[in-house]
């Protein structure tokens, strides 16, 4: 019943609608534009009920009060930022119910990218904004090295199977990164070679599993002894601790 829909935006953003494909009620996450939005919905006749933020920066936000002015609906944003046109503020521990949609998202705290941004997840499924990545993460902007570990560290608490749903379409470049920390990780290569193929087909390269990124993202590998040894040549100094390793490698992928 419930289809997620990629809505591609500005140079690189996804925009994700959660539509139930019976009542066509649509959720919005992110909307960084109105207009692929706006055109959505008139297209197939849709039914915007709510719209889900993640975190305040423009291009995750740009499109909301013109959706908002055809739309009198709720807007979900994190409880500690500040984002024009929000209604309802939330964080871990709140739960957002969509029964149009026949799901509830618990909200997760994963601050980093920036100091308060939120993650939803449902049963399957998770929207991680800009805190991780297909095969990386945000840069840290507002936050520390500490906190962005500690909420990727979250994402890797949920099953295996949930599907990860993120804010850009960063992953051949982030492979690419993720090649060089482990030259040998064979499914890093294979993975690359497979979003590339989607990419040059005009495909998304979005979802992927918690699974595959636990296997292929450097930076849910810290402690593997890999990314370790990579992370402690890029240094030049021998790196144990996780948050170190994760400083070091996050360094180099801003200088990639």
């Amino acid at each position: 019943m419930l289809e997620i829909i990629p809505l591609s935006a500005l140079k690189d953003n996804y925009i994700w609608l959660l539509k139930n494909q019976i009542n066509r009620h649509i959720a919005i996450i992110d909307p960084s534009e109105t207009k692929p939005v706006l055109e959505r919905i008139e297209h197939e006749n849709l039914v915007p009920i709510a719209i889900l933020i993640t975190h305040h920066h423009w291009d995750h936000v740009g499109g909301i009060l013109g959706i908002t002015k055809q739309f009198d609906i709720p807007v979900y944003t994190p409880k500690t930022e500040s984002v024009t046109g929000s209604t309802d503020l939330v964080s871990e521990g709140d739960l957002v119910a969509l029964p149009e949609l026949n799901i509830n998202l618990k909200i997760l705290d994963v601050p980093g990218h920036t100091s308060g941004a939120i993650a939803y997840y449902t049963d399957g499924m998770v929207f991680s904004g800009d805190t991780l990545f297909t095969a990386g993460c945000g840069r840290i902007f507002e936050g520390t090295s500490s906190q962005m570990h500690a909420s990727l560290s979250k994402f890797k608490t949920l099953p295996g199977s949930t599907l990860l749903y993120c804010g850009h379409e960063y992953t051949v470049e982030n492979l690419k990164f993720a090649a060089n920390v482990e030259p040998q990780n064979k499914l890093i290569h294979k993975r690359l070679k497979l979003a590339q193929q989607a990419r040059k087909s005009n495909q998304s390269s979005v979802p992927s599993t918690l699974l595959q990124e636990s296997q292929t993202n450097p930076f849910l590998r810290c402690e593997e002894p890999s990314v370790m040894s990579a992370a402690s040549d890029f240094s030049g100094k021998k790196l144990n601790n996780a948050v170190d390793v994760f400083t070091a490698i996050r360094q180099w992928k801003d200088n990639f």
